[in-house]
């Protein structure tokens, strides 16, 4: 049985407040403490009912999920303590569950201990508990005719476990709705197992039903019998407390108007109240189970306090929005006793404050009212909770200001041209900026691109508006240029500034250097020339030294196809045709990048290559070559193969190359065995890999793009992964791999769970990107974008263009309109490029245990036959209830819950 709130009307909000926390009742643990012990004899010995525990009972740690509703009762002498245990999991008896209630409807005045001795023989219950089942009898609680017919031949009816069915008369009867329930007597609950639950309990059951408080267990059954544990019950009161009017005398409800170190201030029905805090206060929020700190305090919000001697057992935020209305006008003076005149529109108005009114900068500093000018506009905020309406904050939120003081940037906003500092006594402020601004560091001007957070400043400010900035210390900047020399021991730099002239830098010991497309890059990968050198972006450190070299751009020279004519090994001399039969003459050095048909290039490997007649791709600067392949492969669209001629033409560039082969070359396909010419059509992008004399071809691998998840990263730059729960393995450090969003990265930085697409050169990994996965829940959609709410509660408007695919149902579509608000989706691009969005599978279940050593959950079989029941989580599931994030070791047995799977992997398990 699952209770839950309902707010349609008062009747039912008292309703709920019982029955709410009966949620728990077929999920497990709340709060409840031990009412009692077993004697020897048998008979129940009373707890002494002492005050609430300074400690926590031993057996409840700080975080465990019902803490919170453990420390009210406590406090509150609703739960009573017996030897410092808590036992959450011991089934409730009939005479506890009694008491309970009667403490939680503030009924104990009314216990009489003579009428006790009238209760009816079999229902024999401990000392202790007498005059609450009396009273309990006397309230109407309890029926004396029903409970003379239960078995007590083997447990007396005191220590008789209560019923889920037990449980809801009580409950309902409490709530003055017995002859209500009576009325629904003759009507099936529509629970299969309706024949268990007795005549006279049908009602009851019917009513918690119609009144959406009560559900079944699994198998839509109600299970009247099943037992309830003091956890369970004890949650029920803890959360029906905010839904009823009972008041407990040790309990404080009102606002916040004062907050000091040790001490909260609360107006409670009109009356300024003090309670002492300290470290180990517990601090609560109404919308959650977890711990809250004390900063989640604030002034004027509601909040409850448990304790007595004006100290604070228990803190519990209420309603967390401030009780203040705003007044905004033109300040004009301050007037004698203790007020305000300001212009509101037309109108003059006045306004009282006293000692507690804080003045307030438009930095949110501190002030006096003398230091508020005329003219300024302000806010007069007042509470609302009180008939006075007292004037809590005077906020300037526009005035004049004139200084110069010393302070750090926190944060500089180029788009709205402000900075924000904290200045010498600590404080946070934010002034505007304008073109004018000078900043300097050691006689030399800056820009505001030049400015970090926790730069060390000294500021001036000229009707609010920044007018000087001196930093105190030298900071991080980047400057832009053309590389002309490096140093012959790479201690300097040399370069030519945009617009400037030459500068020479310092190197500091290691430099990054960053250069698109050479992963590793070193400084021996730099071109340096007084006028086609790299242009470059160089970031220093406050000692001006290079950190970071980074290549924007290059203006060499490419020329594909020579012909070599020859090569002097000495000179590094390498003479050759270009296509029109041209000469050139460049010069090789320890520089230049090398390409032939292996792993390992060396100058003197190549160097036998360069035969007469050798085809080359080469690139140059003037005389210089900066790189030079030995073609022996051409790359391309296949736009025809001649199986009669032995051809294959290939339309590389804006050419076509036709190269012949002699025997059928071997062709590569990724995932593909055996492959033939066959297998391959007008359009396929190849590799063709020619023999050694660079005359036929030898081989043609088709150039694909796969894509798969990480599993896992293994030794020697080698990844296993899985594509639709096919897995396999290969390397990836020829290839060249970037991040999402485009940079370069190592076979290190790839972890479990990225998404990769993989550009394969027949079997063989050329270039891996990262692809970036969006998990969200669909918000909003159109025809050209989708609105996201992601898991991590951030919203986004994401514009679909071009080509989209959404994977729903097994089924693949083209069009956003079959993505419907509320699907929960993977946002990715495929490997073409276009915008697909998977929608997960959608499960409700009952949940049963979860599997930590095979990161696993298990929920409840619909049926004994059923074999889809353990599930494996994914790397960061998102597990919630509402907007509160939870864990998964959190959930309980029968929770219901929402569980969001792509390919059979939990994404998202939604509490309900």
């Amino acid at each position: 049985m699952t209770f839950k709130y309902n707010h349609t009307s008062h009747s039912k909000k008292v309703v709920s407040a019982v029955l709410a926390g009966m949620m728990a009742l077929s999920a497990g643990g709340a709060a409840m403490a031990a009412e009692s012990t077993e004697t020897g004899q048998g008979q129940t010995a009373a707890i002494t009912n002492t005050a609430a525990p300074t400690g926590l009972f031993s057996d409840i740690k700080v975080g465990y999920w019902a803490e919170k509703h453990v420390y009210k009762l406590a406090y509150q002498g609703i739960l009573l303590g017996n030897n410092g245990l808590f036992r959450p999991g011991d089934a409730v008896t009939q005479q506890e569950a009694v008491t309970m209630a009667i403490r939680f409807m503030n009924q104990e005045g009314q216990l009489n201990t003579d009428t006790a001795a009238a209760l009816p023989t079999n229902m024999e219950v401990g000392n202790y508990f007498k005059p609450y089942v009396a009273l309990a009898l006397q309230l109407g609680l309890i029926d004396k005719t029903e409970e003379s017919t239960v078995d007590v031949s083997k447990t007396s009816w005191g220590q008789k476990p209560a019923s889920r069915e037990w449980i809801t008369k009580l409950l309902i009867r409490s709530l003055d709705k017995d002859a209500e329930a009576k009325a629904q007597n003759n009507q099936s609950t529509g629970f299969a197992d309706n024949a268990s639950i007795s005549e006279s309990g049908k009602g009851y059951v019917n009513l918690a039903v119609s009144l959406d408080l009560a559900k079944g267990v699994e198998g839509n059954k109600f299970n009247p019998t099943g037992s309830v544990t003091r956890a369970q019950l004890a949650t029920f009161f803890s959360r029906g407390e905010s839904l009823t009017d009972t008041t407990y005398p040790n309990t404080s409800t009102g606002y916040v108007t004062g907050l000091k170190d040790g001490q909260i201030t609360l107006v409670v029905d009109g009356k300024a109240v003090n309670f002492a805090v300290n470290s180990s206060t517990p601090y609560f929020t109404k919308d959650s189970e977890t711990r809250a700190s004390a900063t989640d305090v604030k002034l004027y919000t509601k909040v409850m306090i448990v304790g007595s001697a004006g100290g604070a057992s228990y803190v519990e935020v209420v309603d967390a929005t401030p009780q203040v209305e705003s007044v905004e006008g033109t300040f004009a003076r301050s007037l004698s006793g203790n007020k305000i005149g300001i212009f509101v529109g037309e109108n003059y108005e006045t306004y009282s404050y006293d000692e507690a009114t804080a003045f307030i900068d438009q930095n949110g500093n501190a002030i006096k009212l003398s230091d508020i000018t005329t003219d300024s506009i302000i806010e007069v905020q007042r509470e609302t909770f009180s008939a006075d309406k007292k004037t809590v904050a005077i906020r300037v939120k526009s005035g004049i200001v004139n200084k110069s003081d010393n302070g750090v940037v926190a944060e500089v906003s180029t788009s709205g041209k402000t900075i924000k500092l904290v200045n010498a006594a600590g404080a946070t402020e934010q002034f505007a900026y304008n073109d004018n601004l000078l900043i300097t560091y050691q006689n030399r001007i800056m820009s505001v691109a030049d400015l970090k957070a926790g730069s060390a400043v000294k500021y001036t400010v000229k009707d609010s508006v920044l007018q000087t900035i001196t930093l105190s210390q030298g900071v991080e900047q980047s400057v832009r240029g053309t590389l002309v020399e490096i140093g012959g021991n790479q201690s300097t730099l040399t370069f030519k500034r945009e617009g400037g002239s030459l500068e020479a830098k310092l190197l500091t010991e290691k430099p990054e250097v960053i250069i698109n497309g050479i992963q590793d890059a070193t400084l021996n990968d730099l071109i340096t020339d007084a006028t086609n050198g790299d242009q470059v972006e160089l970031t220093l450190n406050s000692d001006d030294q290079v950190t970071r070299i980074q290549v924007i751009g290059r203006q060499m020279e490419p020329m594909n196809g020579v012909t070599v004519v020859s090569y002097n090994s000495k000179t590094k001399l390498l003479t050759v045709l270009d296509n029109n039969k041209k000469p050139f003459v460049f010069t090789l050095d320890e520089k230049t990048k090398l390409d032939y048909n292996t792993t390992k290039p060396t100058l003197a490997g190549l160097e036998s290559l360069l035969n007469d007649g050798r085809k080359l791709d080469l690139t140059y600067v003037g005389t210089r070559a900066l790189s030079v392949k030995v073609i022996y492969k051409y790359e391309g669209t296949i736009s025809n193969i001649d199986t009669s001629g032995k051809k294959i033409s290939l339309l590389s560039g804006n050419q076509t190359i036709t190269v012949p082969y002699t025997t059928a070359p071997t062709v590569e396909i990724y995932n593909k065995s055996g492959a033939s010419l066959g297998d391959l059509k007008i359009g396929d992008k190849v590799t063709v890999t020619l023999g050694a004399n660079q005359d036929v071809v030898q081989k043609v691998a088709l150039n694909t793009v796969a894509q798969f998840e990480v599993v896992a990263l293994e030794a020697n730059s080698r990844i296993r992964v899985k594509s639709d729960l096919l897995t396999s393995q290969f390397y990836v450090d020829q290839a060249v791999l970037t991040g999402e969003s485009g940079q370069t990265i190592t076979p290190s930085q790839l972890t479990a769970g990225n998404l990769i697409n993989v550009t394969f050169e027949g079997a063989t990994p050329k270039a891996v990107q990262v692809v970036k996965r969006t998990l969200a829940e669909v918000t909003a959609v159109d025809a050209s974008s989708v609105t996201l709410k992601q898991f991590n509660g951030q919203t986004e408007t994401v514009p679909v263009s071009g080509s989209v695919k959404v994977v729903k149902s097994g089924s693949t579509l083209t069009s956003l309109s079959s993505l419907t608000v509320g699907d929960r989706v993977e946002m990715t691009k495929d490997t073409d490029n276009s915008t697909r969005f998977r929608v997960l599978t959608v499960m409700s279940k009952q949940f049963w245990s979860y599997d930590g050593v095979g990161n696993q959950i298990l929920v409840k079989r619909e049926t004994t036959a059923d074999t889809n029941y353990r599930f494996a989580l994914g790397s960061s599931v998102f597990v919630h209830q509402g907007d509160n994030t939870l864990s998964v070791q959190s959930l309980r047995d029968n929770d219901n819950i929402v569980l969001y799977l792509l390919n059979n992997v939990i994404l998202e398990i939604q509490k309900q």
